[in-house]
């Protein structure tokens, strides 16, 4: 599963900036959405937070931003090399490291006040995984600590079961580009994600193609993850009450 994952994500590294419309509007929208929520639970100004599905840092940037401790992860060793830099160009002070969600065995700490795997990283896993990935974000929060996830709303896309999201156009005409999602239905809960991103240059255009598979992940089966880890006082958030796109669960470790 692994090796997949990082077939996807690995490549997209350098690209992963174009399928926003402004990728630093965005790293400060859902930092601002993502703090609010935060502070709703810990309103500390400043707070130890694990994002351990980095991608390029998009939220561990933005969350740095705010002005809290911020160690970011990813499987991805481009991804994370990425985040990096774009930390580094930023003049941020963040610690990331290359690390599988599903055992976060290279974070030592144990005292996070926030673990966050956000933008839909939990999906990729099968079900035994998403538990481990669970138990091990949960075995890095001091109690009182706040898990953080963010995946999409599963629950109406199995009945709606897109094809196409998009296309979308960005950018001005020196430098259009084209952003497209077609959604292969290989099983009922499964479908394979081809990604295309197509931009212009002096030259012409140039297209990516990059590809993925998927499992529907119910909020039923995560809240239950959850519950495993004895995880407590679990809420979910939808779009309309956060502002941000994804439907988002927040639980408490509520014991030492």
């Amino acid at each position: 599963m692994a090796h997949k994952i990082l077939d996807f994500y690995d490549p997209l590294a350098e690209h992963y900036h174009l399928i926003f419309d402004d990728w630093e509007k965005s790293i400060e929208r859902q930092a601002i959405a993502y703090n609010r929520l935060i502070a709703s639970t810990l309103p500390q100004p400043s707070l130890k937070i694990l994002d351990c599905s980095c991608g390029i840092g998009t939220q561990s940037i933005g969350l740095a931003r705010m002005g809290h401790r911020v160690v970011a992860s990813d499987l991805s060793p481009m991804a994370v090399a990425r985040a990096s830099r774009e930390a580094e160009n930023r003049r941020l002070k963040m610690n990331f490291c290359v690390s599988d969600l599903t055992s976060l065995a290279e974070i030592e700490d144990r005292d996070f006040d926030v673990v966050a795997t956000l933008d839909n990283a939990l999906p990729h896993l099968e079900a035994p995984d998403v538990r481990r990935a669970v138990c091990a974000m949960a075995s890095k929060l001091r109690p009182g600590g706040l898990l953080m996830a963010s995946i999409r709303d599963y629950d109406a896309l199995m009945v709606e079961r897109p094809t196409v999201l998009g296309p979308t156009f960005y950018g001005s005409e020196q430098d259009r580009r084209i952003v497209l999602q077609v959604w292969d239905w290989i099983s009922e809960s499964r479908y394979t994600l081809h990604l295309y991103i197509t931009v212009r240059s002096e030259t012409g255009w140039t297209s990516y193609h990059f590809v993925s598979e998927y499992r529907c992940m119910l909020r039923n089966e995560l809240s239950g993850a959850l519950s495993a880890a004895e995880l407590e006082e679990t809420r979910w958030l939808m779009p309309a009450e956060t502002g941000l796109y994804l439907p988002v669960v927040l639980a408490r470790k509520t014991h030492a």
